[in-house]
């Protein structure tokens, strides 16, 4: 059983236990739809007011989304670090370059 206005824990379950090669367009476009309309109702009602599976619900796709931007903001640091790290690399073989051709600045 569902809170009135949101997605039941059942249907849920059932979507993602379905792989996307199953789905046709207009059940992933349905599915997304749906399911951002079930997180913002999840946001302004009051946990109060509640049932007990979709405060589990909640709390569950609530951890997932932050696990998620962590994750997606420490793959964006490593790269930003491995950029970073090659245009440090580069910058040192061509000095090494330079050098030994006598083009350089030598300090």
């Amino acid at each position: 059983m569902s809170d009135l206005g949101r997605k039941s824990v059942g249907d849920q379950l059932q979507e993602k236990a379905t792989p996307d090669s199953q789905k046709s367009t207009t059940d992933k476009i349905g599915e997304n739809v749906t399911g951002a309309s079930d997180k913002v109702a999840g946001s302004v009602q009051p946990e109060g007011d509640k049932s007990t599976t979709q405060k589990a619900s909640d709390t569950t796709r609530n951890t997932t989304d932050s696990a998620q931007n962590k994750g997606g903001s420490y793959a964006d640091s490593a790269k930003e670090t491995t950029g970073n790290l090659a245009q440090s690399a580069s910058d040192t073989l061509n000095s090494a370059a330079d050098a030994v051709k006598g083009t350089g600045n030598t300090k």
